[in-house]
């Protein structure tokens, strides 16, 4: 009966259905080949080099912390290349990361490899591993620590809003949108970024085996080439991504031709965008008029 009153609707409702088994049975049927693929390449050659990627705005180190892990406790992979693509981002995530480094060099080499740009978090994150390879004109640096407000009081005040605050501490409201900032909160969050910068410069320096003072003098948020790092002493080498994958296999005491296993959620990284692709377009064409 339903199909008698409504037919196009019913139509709809047998094309929906069938491009969500579809889907389904593709999501499968492409799981179990990435996850044989990627088991099988982890072990086809019983020893390998790890590739653990840090792509974008650094806001999260769980993944990469996992990837670290898995690599530092298989014993078929001899050495670890954290490969570097970043402008940085925050402090807590980017300090995750470079710990989770310096826990596993001491039982297998671990090569930062820079990309484009590898800048503030982005080379702290560098600065944990044993060694550094860059192209000479990747951005790095940026070695700094920088917080931003935007106050909105004028606006409101045009606008007619009248912004209330109940607050239970004095700086509970520290660099709200709502008033202007004090000179004493001002110097509160000076002296807040201050330390975190202390921070990194330690860490940098303890990295890469330096005297404090020597990473202090480009630790003014400047950006530089690596090249420019390189004759610094805080980059290494220069080469592309191959060049860091066959030194840290020298390092980890791989005989000949070198083999890479990338982290197993990276390769999972464009099958999450097919289906993603792939339901969008089922329910779009199922609500959506369409030529």
């Amino acid at each position: 009966m339903f199909s008698r009153r409504h037919p196009f609707l019913f139509f709809v409702l047998i094309m929906a259905s069938l491009g969500a088994a579809f889907v389904t049975a593709m999501t499968l049927m492409v799981v179990i080949i990435v996850k044989a693929g990627f088991d099988k390449a982890a072990t086809a050659s019983g020893e390998a080099v790890g590739v653990v990627e840090v792509n974008g705005l650094i806001d999260d180190s769980r993944r990469t912390i996992e990837d670290i892990q898995q690599f530092r406790e298989n014993d078929e992979i001899k050495a670890i290349v954290v490969r570097i693509d970043t402008p940085g981002g925050a402090v807590g995530p980017s300090q995750e990361i470079y710990r989770e480094i310096r826990k596993t060099i001491p039982s297998k080499k671990v090569i930062a490899s820079m990309g484009a740009i590898a800048t503030s978090g982005g080379y702290y994150i560098a600065a944990a591993a044993d060694g550094i390879m860059a192209s000479p004109g990747t951005l790095t640096g940026s070695i700094g620590v920088i917080m931003g407000f935007t106050n909105f009081q004028q606006l409101l005040e045009k606008i007619g809003l009248t912004p209330v605050v109940v607050k239970s501490g004095q700086y509970k409201d520290l660099g709200s949108p709502l008033r202007p900032m004090s000179d004493h909160e001002r110097k509160i969050l000076e002296d807040f970024t201050a330390k975190i910068h202390h921070q990194f410069i330690a860490d940098v320096a303890e990295g890469r085996k330096l005297d404090r003072p020597k990473v202090e003098q480009v630790a003014d948020g400047r950006i530089f080439t690596a090249e420019e790092f390189k004759g610094l002493g805080l980059v290494d080498r220069m080469g592309n991504l191959n060049d860091a994958i066959q030194w840290a296999g020298e390092l980890g005491g791989i005989q000949g031709k070198v083999e890479a296993v990338y982290a197993r959620q990276n390769r999972f990284a464009f099958l999450d965008y097919l289906i993603g692709e792939a339901i969008n377009r089922v329910s779009s064409r199922a609500v959506r008029p369409h030529f």
